[in-house]
């Protein structure tokens, strides 16, 4: 081992408390790192081997009825590798144990078991079987939520007839990874899947011969905007609702909006945990040089090269930044394992394992690597640069001079504690102001992890209970005459009906067309409100079209733009709409009209698709057996449910992660409020010593030195709120995805959590130093420059 190595380890068991510090600092970076980059990777190569495996479609198309004799027309179009026609119908469930209605999702399988697209996985049980049994399969997910197994069996609405189902086995399948009805959240509890054989269902719902649901495959390189075109045209005197690819389906959609906001989080959060790493290193490595000039310029004397001092010092900060890497990996790979278990609740998958790839450990490395090299470079270029003769002498003293305060004849008013801590940080104001800067990036990761929380209760409290007041949704299974709608009224615990029209339409501006739904609404509502900024109730125009701000982005319309709309369901005409206004809603991506416009404008009777119900709370079981006899219904939809089903799906998710990101963010304002003490009584050994000799007590030096920190940390909290705001809304335009968007809203308890953490972290700090203090060695410190 060189002589400079040996120095090194001297070095670095002398400053182990500081050398710690940064290291877990960098582990939390790179466990960060590894815990989110694991995650969705894992996410990634399961969603690929299933789609591939069990032949998950390119494109669907619903339509209303078509022969099964379309599809070798449908197969022979340009770009199309293969296609599936089959039976799907919603169906109303009375499921054992569940006082609410459920919705059951039936869809046909394959005359030959392990043929077509879009193949389901058994994990219990076995196929049914067409022998006029009503056999199903049943969604791993809706089975585990009702506590459902091969042998139950449960009531459903086909068609108009009540039929028991019987279940014979458990399965999953690529086209629902996340059951999701229309565009709400997973509600696994009152929405499920279930296979059937084709035979049967085709009977049950009189569609021999026929089908109503097609999934198709691209060839290599086809053109998927013009095998939806052709599609369209074919379909559309069968009644398509419109093609459309991969990227719109609900499930894949949800699942790829997880995967976006995960690539984000893995790359922008522990960018900025290694920042701060190397911002520690800085300062240490700075403090280091700056104490041992002589040292330096006597190596260089002695016939060190430049480059061999720098790689010295650039040893020191790669061990302690490496050390901190590879418990990183280790923490962040068992925390990707509990990540991966957790992704198993929400998404169900064949196989769902962490298993780190060689690029996420090489980025891992080199991250770090980077950060220290960073961080080593600024602090040793300066020293670097000195000739020997020069850096042999010590620096100039630093020149004292009255301050601000004291040119204002301020002085007699502050202690002589006070007035040497308030020169002592005038002297040197760039050290100052980089440890003020390092106390307020760590508050700001404090700010910026909790302001999650704040999101989420902004999201529950704008979407949940001010603009969505009704109790229940009930969906019908076509559109009816509105007096259809306010027949609910008589149902048991019924206390207000608001019908509601849903149009499906593609809406088009300039290059730029969107998939999505015309909510049509009735003047006077009070269960469903639209609102906007103010959040003060929207009154829906006689003309014109109101967008939410995702849908108007996603368009790139703005207010007073006019919209082509092609109806995808009635006449299936054409028509052109003005935007009247938009508002900002955090879910989704919708659109609303007067009901009585959107009428008017389809050139079509006044018309429900569905209504909100605002119930008795005491009466609301009698209400649930009801709508489970309503053939008309196909789905019932409860909003604290939905909420429920949120919270349980995005809401939990991102709650833990933020858990994590919290506790690491406590870790790293510890590190950097340590390492600022810590440096500071090293830098300000000899003067205290000296101030001890000169007959100051332990006391009186100790408040000097920590009164230093304290106006320190106090300078840094209102700038580390601030920096915390603005990465915070940062954070919400990058992970604002089109499923929901992250509204900005840092609350006061955040602000105050952060200052608190900043301000507990800061005492224990100061505790840890005045030990230190009071174990100085005044004739040590005297004989020494360290």
């Amino acid at each position: 081992m060189s002589s400079l190595d040996l120095k090194m380890l001297r070095d670095l068991w002398r400053m182990r408390s500081q050398a710690l510090a940064i290291a877990l600092v960098a582990m939390c970076g790179i466990a960060t790192f590894v815990t989110m980059r694991g995650g969705y990777e894992a996410l990634l190569a399961a969603q690929s081997a299933y789609y591939e495996h069990y032949r998950f479609a390119d494109v669907f198309v619903n339509v209303k009825r078509a022969p099964l004799s379309l599809l070798e027309r449908v197969r022979a179009i340009p770009g199309i590798n293969d296609a599936d026609g089959r039976v799907v119908f919603d169906a109303s469930l009375d499921v054992p144990g569940l006082d609410e209605p459920a919705t059951g999702r039936l869809v046909s399988l394959p005359l030959q078991p392990g043929t077509g697209l879009n193949r389901v996985h058994l994990r219990a049980g076995r196929l049914p079987q067409a022998e006029g049994r009503r056999e199903v399969l049943v969604s791993e997910a809706f089975a585990q939520a009702n506590n459902l197994k091969p042998g139950d069996s449960l009531a459903a609405i086909i068609n108009g007839r009540k039929e028991r189902l019987r279940m014979v086995g458990i399965a999953i399948s690529p086209e629902y990874v996340a059951e999701i009805n229309g565009n709400s959240f997973p509600d696994n509890r009152r929405f499920g899947v279930m296979w059937m054989a084709r035979d049967e269902l085709a009977a049950a719902l009189d569609m021999r011969d026929a089908f109503n649901d097609l999934s198709v495959t691209l060839a290599p390189h086809a053109s998927e905007k013009q095998v939806i075109e052709k599609l369209d045209a074919l379909l559309g005197t069968y009644g398509s609702l419109g093609a459309y690819g991969r990227e719109d389906h609900v499930s894949h959609h949800f699942l790829d909006n997880e995967l976006a906001s995960n690539k984000v989080s893995s790359s922008i959060i522990p960018a900025i945990f290694l920042g701060v790493a190397a911002f520690l290193i800085h300062n240490v490595l700075l403090r280091i040089t700056a104490l041992q000039r002589a040292q330096i310029a006597l190596l260089k004397s002695f016939g060190y090269s430049d480059a061999a001092v720098g790689m010295h010092y650039l040893k020191f900060s790669l061990l302690t930044v490496m050390t901190g890497a590879l418990a990183g990996i280790g923490l962040g790979s068992w925390l990707g394992n509990g990540l991966a278990v957790l992704y198993a609740r929400f998404y169900h998958f064949p196989e769902l394992e962490l298993k780190l790839s060689a690029f996420s450990m090489l980025v891992s490395l080199l991250a770090a690597v980077a950060a220290a090299s960073v961080g080593a470079a600024f602090a040793v270029r300066r020293v670097l640069a000195l000739a020997p003769a020069e850096a042999m002498r010590p620096e100039a003293p630093a020149h004292f001079k009255p301050g601000p305060l004291e040119r204002l004849g301020l002085q007699r008013f502050m202690p002589l504690s006070l007035r040497m801590v308030l020169r002592n940080l005038e002297r040197n104001p760039a050290k100052s102001l980089l440890s003020i800067l390092g106390l307020a990036l760590a508050m700001s990761l404090l700010v910026s992890g909790q302001y999650t929380f704040d999101a989420l209760n902004e999201i529950i409290r704008l979407q949940f209970r001010t603009a969505q007041r009704d109790d229940v949704t009930v969906a019908f299974n076509e559109r009816r005459d509105v007096s259809v709608a306010h027949n609910l009224a008589s149902l048991p615990g019924v206390l207000r009906v608001e019908p509601f029209d849903s149009v499906l339409v593609r809406m088009r501006f300039g290059h730029r067309s969107k998939k999505t739904i015309v909510n049509g609404l009735a003047p006077g509502r009070e269960l469903r409100m639209v609102l906007d900024e103010r959040e003060r109730p929207v009154e829906l125009p006689q003309e014109g079209l109101v967008l939410t701000k995702m849908l108007a982005q996603i368009l790139d319309a703005h207010t007073g733009d006019v919209l082509t709309l092609e109806l995808l369901q009635g006449q299936r005409q054409t028509v052109r709409v003005r935007v009247a206004s938009i508002v900002d809603e955090p879910i989704g991506t919708f659109s609303y009209m007067d009901r009585a416009a959107l009428a008017h404008l389809i050139a079509e009777p006044d018309s429900a698709s569905g209504a909100f119900l605002a119930i008795d709370p005491q009466r609301q079981a009698e209400l649930y057996r009801t709508l489970k006899t309503v053939p008309a219904i196909r789905s019932v939809t409860l909003r604290e449910a939905t909420l429920q089903s949120f919270l349980s799906t995005v809401a939990e998710n991102m709650k833990i992660n933020t858990f994590v990101l919290v506790a690491f963010a406590c870790v790293i304002a510890m590190g950097v409020v340590y390492n600022s003490a810590r440096i500071a009584l090293s830098e300000h050994a000899i003067e205290l010593a000296s101030l001890r000799i000169l007959g100051f007590t332990r006391a009186e030096v100790g408040r000097m030195l920590l009164g230093e920190q304290s106006l320190l940390t106090l300078a840094a909290i209102p700038l580390g709120c601030a920096l915390g705001y603005g990465l915070s809304a940062w954070l919400s335009v990058l992970l604002s995805q089109e499923l929901f968007r992250i509204p900005l809203v840092v609350s006061s308890r955040t602000f105050l959590i952060s200052i608190a953490v900043v301000l507990a972290s800061a005492t224990l700090s100061g505790l840890l130093v005045w030990r230190k203090v009071k174990k100085l060695d005044l004739i040590e410190v005297l004989k020494t420059r360290e």
